[in-house]
């Protein structure tokens, strides 16, 4: 499964944005799909990218799938939140 974040928008920078968006994936886009599912999570297009955004969605699919994989991380708004949680919180991808 591919999920392309641009389609949230190219700011991702809430909470209640983040948890909006993750309750539109669990209703749409992983409902159903076994822990097992390749996810991939591409960040093309994303500008900005706050780490309250991506722990209301990118933690959650993580702590619910086995299989999850980062594509198009070199966006400098995106490799700080990944540093910031990787270093601030228990996330590991």
């Amino acid at each position: 499964m591919l999920i392309k974040l641009y389609k949230f928008g190219d700011v991702l920078v809430s909470h209640p944005a983040g948890r909006e968006a993750y309750l539109a994936m669990q209703a749409y886009t992983i409902k159903g799909l076994n822990k097992d599912e390749p996810i991939e999570i591409d960040f093309s297009g994303v500008k900005v990218l706050a780490p309250s955004w991506f722990d209301e969605v990118i933690t959650k699919i993580a702590e619910n799938f086995k299989n999850v994989k980062l594509l198009n991380t070199k966006n400098s708004s995106v490799q700080a939140t990944l540093e910031t949680l990787r270093k601030y919180s228990d996330f590991k991808l």
